[in-house]
């Protein structure tokens, strides 16, 4: 089994009215979730960890991850009401505007011993549960209970409007980076973490710090990879008529997941070895999972039939 675990909350996607006024639609999302969804979508069995509410949205929330197949057997149900996410796209980019205090995601809390490690590949984790103080303790505790047996993917997919202490902040991203065998962060990501310095340069220091694969995604220019063996691996963006960018890279994160999955490539130790077609093939896959997704409003990630996957 694969496993991400994080957030999960409704988002407020942005459309129009029939009078062709300004209006919003709620959409399940949470990134972490999000990156769930894309993963059972394409068939790998998949478990979602953390935080969801028994409100009306948080049962909005179960029945979206029944149907897609994502086990929430792992997930802590609770009386804390969902998080909000008020979405808008400004220039092409997704900016947000959350109602997550008192929430089912903020008030998770890791039980240790009922993750059976043992069974899981991959372990994912990211976005706005590590902004917290005790998103993030929990999720260490997690990670460090995971690392024996089960590789960990790391997505920092920042959310500045939540963030306090930007210091703090970004050496906690890089104390998760460090535990990490993939990291995989948006150019955006990268410019809010590490200003202008060289890709490059920053993805050579996380090779040399033990993380297998980072990946960097640049929107319509594609996506570039580092790895020690395989080399720098550069992909395109397909063209594509975009309705929004949301959940685009969790879509992308959940398809090279699953290549690495289906490849037999997602263990440490297997991973370290892969060679450069394979992850070519990998990483081309998932920038076309993450095409589609913006081709259609919100967080809705392929299914197996819409996409084609080659070993």
């Amino acid at each position: 089994m694969l496993i991400s675990c994080g957030d999960a909350l409704i988002d407020f996607v942005p459309t129009r009215n029939a009078a062709g006024r300004e209006a919003v639609m709620p959409a399940v999302g949470g990134s972490c979730l999000n990156v769930a969804i894309g993963m059972a979508r394409l068939g790998a069995p998949t478990g979602f960890v953390g935080g969801v509410s028994k409100d009306l949205f948080g049962q909005m929330i179960a029945d979206h991850a029944a149907a897609s197949h994502v086990e929430l057997g792992l997930a802590t149900r609770s009386d804390h009401q969902t998080t909000l996410a008020f979405v808008r796209i400004v220039a092409g980019e997704s900016h947000y505007a959350f109602y997550d205090v008192g929430t089912a995601t903020r008030n998770w809390s890791y039980r240790r011993g009922t993750v059976p490690f043992a069974d899981i590949e991959a372990v994912h984790v990211g976005s706005t549960t590590l902004v917290n103080d005790k998103g993030a303790a929990e999720t260490e505790a997690l990670i460090a209970d995971a690392q024996a047996s089960s590789t960990i993917s790391f997505d920092p997919n920042c959310r500045p409007n939540l963030v306090k202490d930007k210091p703090a902040y970004v050496a906690r991203m890089m104390a998760f980076a460090a535990s990490a065998d993939l990291i995989k962060m948006s150019d955006v990501d990268f410019a809010y973490l590490f200003g202008e310095e060289p890709y490059q340069q920053r993805a050579e220091m996380l090779l040399g710090q033990g993380t297998r694969l980072v990946v960097l995604t640049r929107g319509k220019d594609g996506a570039v990879a580092w790895h020690a063996g395989a080399g720098q691996i550069e992909v395109a963006a397909p063209k594509v008529e975009v309705a929004d960018t949301i959940g685009a890279g969790d879509s992308f994160q959940a398809a090279l997941l699953f290549a690495l999955h289906k490849q037999g490539r997602i263990a440490r130790d297997r991973l370290k070895d892969i060679g450069a077609d394979e992850l070519r093939r990998a990483l081309s896959f998932a920038a076309n999972c993450a095409g589609l997704t913006c081709t259609r409003p919100g967080a809705d990630p392929p299914r197996s039939h819409e996409v084609t996957w080659s070993v």
